[in-house]
């Protein structure tokens, strides 16, 4: 969804409910005149003329109007719950789907408590709409008719609630700035104590390990103080504008008896359109004083939907690919490829050329931070590059959906990400239509499988919270498990070997050759010599560049023996071409 198209689509699914709302607030409120009418009735006409049959039809006519708002209310209330419910339908769906196709770039530049805070904006805008803030709005518009009706009924104090009417919409005019901006400052004063918190729980292990909660704490305290300081800032806000709006109310019915009393001693009008009048101002008076208390729901809606509308304006990835293309053979090629994290930084990535063939394998090795696994999310078109293009069987891989790439691209991340579940669930979150012989088949080539079945639950084992309990090697196989699981054609692994034991590493090295062997391409990341010795051509990356590429026999004694220095700039880094299988 771009722009607002998505406050549109809110409106198309609820536009039948929010008519029906209208229609039902209108006839309720004219059902409201009856009691006026009815206290107007009895004053100059039962008690002055002793009509009491007039009496005995009032009463009974008050009994039908009574039931009749009795059940237009009811069905108001059921209106609203309606229109909640499509609110979490359509918004909260239409916004899991936006923030799963913003590119990884956009997802990284926000914290974590960010885009939490956006499903619980969600939840802001359904509580408004849901709550005293909706009815409100449906029958604030009917107040103007009270208005009149005190014009007609009581002419000589109509002036008062018509002033009454403006001081109230000047001062919600005043107050609505400074509220909206009490309730972002502590919106803002919550997601830095909700990050912090986020990080305390996420750590707790290294946090518990090394008392780090004594230096944690002040953190803590100082950002839950800031954020009781903007709630209380909030809150005396919030409280003042309904105190005085509570003051208003009180000189306005102060005003209007005062002023009917001396009407009436100059028999302007009636001690019935006097108390009648009054009535009337209440139902003016009524939805006025409950707008300062319901502007923070209000201020907090026209906030979350400003936030709202920030991320449905960015841009998606590619859901859906224009032409269904068939498997690619694994034909991989990076072409001047060149991408920074900052604007104006440094490259992060800088030119690397590369072409990888069916059957190869290539190992991307150079010390930390030297654009390795930068470079991998590339190839895999998690990241958009600034200069070039990545090329998957000739044709640029930023034409193919997510859901294309990853069939047939497989990624195993440096550090696995497991979700509370079971073994065979983290599994299936990858592959959902996966049978049951390929979910097997590919947890037998990570190695897998054999630790599985010695379980006593084997497959159905709890993992825990991010898998906490598995072991580090356990998590690391069912990482490359689960990056196997479609058979791709490709295969891009960051430090594979990591947690796992020697033994480990030579089986993990067999299964690279015997893959790369059955006509794959793979791309490695690894510090490790036991799998870098598998590879076809390892290439040396640092700052960026790839400084030197060539065989193993060749690059690993540059690697063990010596840093590599950068190529002069007169001699661009040669493009490692990858082909064929080792020998």
């Amino acid at each position: 969804m771009g722009d607002t198209s998505w406050r549109q689509s809110l409106l198309a699914s609820a536009r039948g409910a929010w008519r029906e709302l209208l229609l039902a607030s209108l006839f309720i409120n004219i059902l409201a005149l009856a009691l006026p009418v009815f206290t107007l009735q009895i004053y100059d006409r039962v008690i002055g003329l002793a009509g009491l049959t007039t009496l005995i039809g009032l009463v009974l006519g008050m009994g039908v109007v009574t039931l009749f708002d009795w059940a237009l209310r009811t069905f108001r209330s059921r209106l609203v719950q309606r229109i909640s419910l499509e609110i979490d339908v359509t918004v909260a769906r239409g916004l899991f789907d936006q923030v799963s196709a913003l590119p990884l770039r956009i997802l990284e530049s926000r914290p974590g408590a960010y885009w939490q805070g956006l499903f619980r904006d969600v939840e802001t805008i359904r509580n408004a709409a849901s709550g005293p803030p909706i009815t409100l709005m449906a029958d604030l518009p009917f107040a103007l008719l009270y208005v009149g009706l005190i014009w007609i009924v009581a002419t000589p104090v109509a002036w008062v609630i018509t002033l009454a009417v403006f001081a109230y919409a000047i001062f919600a005019w005043i107050s609505a700035a400074r509220l909206q901006s009490a309730a972002q400052a502590e919106r803002t004063a919550g997601l830095s104590r909700d990050a912090l918190v986020g990080e305390f729980v996420a750590g707790r292990s290294t946090l518990k390990a090394l008392a780090m909660d004594r230096s944690f704490k002040p953190q803590w305290e100082e950002a839950q103080a800031n954020l009781v300081e903007k709630a209380l800032g909030r809150g005396a806000g919030t409280d003042g504008s309904g105190n005085l709006a509570l003051a208003m109310t009180t000189i306005t019915t102060v005003a209007m008896t005062a002023f009917g009393a001396l009407a009436v001693l100059d028999q302007k009008m009636s001690i019935g359109a006097l108390i009648a009048a009054n009535m009337l101002a209440g139902r003016v008076n009524g939805p006025l004083m409950q707008l300062f208390p319901a502007w923070k729901s209000v201020a907090a809606a026209r906030a979350s939907l400003k936030r709202l509308d920030e991320v449905f304006q960015v841009e998606p990835e590619r859901i859906t690919s224009p032409v269904q293309f068939p498997r690619p053979s694994g034909l991989l090629q990076a072409e001047n490829l060149t991408f920074r994290y900052i604007p104006d930084g440094q490259p992060t990535v800088d030119t690397v050329n590369i072409t990888m063939k069916p059957g190869s394998m290539l190992g991307l090795a150079g010390r930390n931070g030297s654009g390795k696994s930068t470079l991998l999310k590339l190839l895999m078109g998690l990241y958009k590059p600034d200069v070039g293009r990545v090329m998957l069987d000739g044709a640029d891989v930023s034409q193919f959906s997510r859901a294309d790439l990853a069939d047939w691209v497989g990624y195993a991340p440096q550090d696995p990400m497991l979700f509370t579940g079971t073994i065979r669930d983290n599994l299936l979150r990858a592959a959902p239509d996966i049978d049951d012989e390929a979910l097997i088949l590919a947890c037998t080539r990570a190695g897998l499988h054999s630790f599985v079945i010695d379980l006593p639950d084997g497959y159905s084992t709890q993992i825990g919270e991010a898998g906490g309990r598995l072991a580090g090697g356990l998590r690391q196989r069912l990482s490359l498990a689960r990056a196997l699981l479609r058979d791709p054609p490709v295969l891009l692994l960051d430090e594979p070997s990591n947690n796992l034991d020697p033994m480990g590493e030579e089986t993990l090295r067999r299964t690279l050759i015997e893959l790369a062997s059955g006509g794959r391409t793979i791309v490695l990341v690894s510090h490790s010599v036991q799998l870098l010795t598998a590879c076809s051509v390892i290439a040396l990356m640092d700052h960026g560049k790839v400084v030197q590429a060539g065989p193993p026999n060749d690059i690993l004694p540059k690697l063990l023996g010596r840093r590599p220095q950068p190529v002069p700039q007169q001699q661009p880094a040669a493009a490692p071409t990858a082909a064929g299988r080792p020998a």
